[in-house]
């Protein structure tokens, strides 16, 4: 995945830097204005977001991208109860980096 947050702190995009905060508050406004198709988990258990990125993605370093839509913090344990949004278009997501 060429978006992960670990490849460095930016992004670059179009000759154009993009810091992971600009990234997370660009996936936040996109899925409060709907223009994310997203999926809603509700966690029966306590979870990681990086193992539930790793089922979800095949990739468990895109927890951020998790805790970023569902406007959670940087830490990837969640308690149960907590509502996940799942983009369910990483090239949409892509796009908005």
């Amino acid at each position: 995945m060429p978006f992960t947050r670990y490849e460095n702190d930016t992004l670059i995009k179009n000759n154009k830097l993009l810091s992971t905060n600009q990234a997370v508050s660009n996936i936040r406004q996109a899925v409060k204005n709907g223009q994310l198709d997203i999926n809603t988990l509700v966690m029966s258990d306590a979870t990681r977001l990086d193992i539930l990125a790793g089922e979800i993605y095949g990739d468990g370093r895109l927890w951020w991208l998790l805790a970023a839509a569902s406007n959670i913090g940087w830490w990837p344990q969640v308690p149960a109860g907590t509502l996940i949004r799942v983009p369910t278009n990483l090239a949409a997501v892509e796009e908005l980096l």
